[in-house]
């Protein structure tokens, strides 16, 4: 597995600044608000040459996501993807933001209230990952 450069690490904090910019507002009004969450992009790796993907935690969900390597989209992103992984098929929805910012998207978990620090939403992030990047006879998604 190739490691994410520093370049790397710098655009996917910049894609979660820009996503929690976008999306604050409305996740405090949600009733799973989690005031000790804040939103970060976790566990990413590259699935292909194409792609990265990882976790994005919010105060109130930890999604699945795709980031395309933005140097080699050449053609406007579909407003789907269906993900392949050892677990299985996964669909994604695109989500656009200001400053051209463009992955695609699955909520895994919608209620992470119970969660008492960044660290542990850091944990489970890994767990998910870890269990989507098995085969699906070995994982209990």
């Amino acid at each position: 597995m190739q490691t994410l450069t520093a370049d790397e690490y710098k655009f996917l904090a910049e894609l979660a600044k820009a996503y929690r910019d976008v999306h604050l507002p409305s996740l405090k009004q949600s009733g799973n608000w989690n005031p000790r969450l804040g939103v970060d992009a976790l566990c990413f790796q590259h699935h292909s040459a194409e792609c990265m993907v990882g976790a994005l935690i919010t105060p109130c969900e930890l999604w699945l996501v795709v980031v395309p390597e933005q140097h080699r989209v050449t053609e406007p992103l579909a407003d789907s993807l269906t993900l392949s992984l050892p677990s299985g098929a996964y669909r994604l929805s695109l989500e656009r933001l200001p400053g051209g910012y463009e992955f695609y998207k699955r909520a895994i978990l919608r209620d992470l209230s119970d969660l008492g620090s960044l660290q542990e939403a850091a944990r489970l992030a890994q767990q998910m990952m870890g269990r989507l990047m098995q085969p699906a006879e070995e994982s209990n998604i």
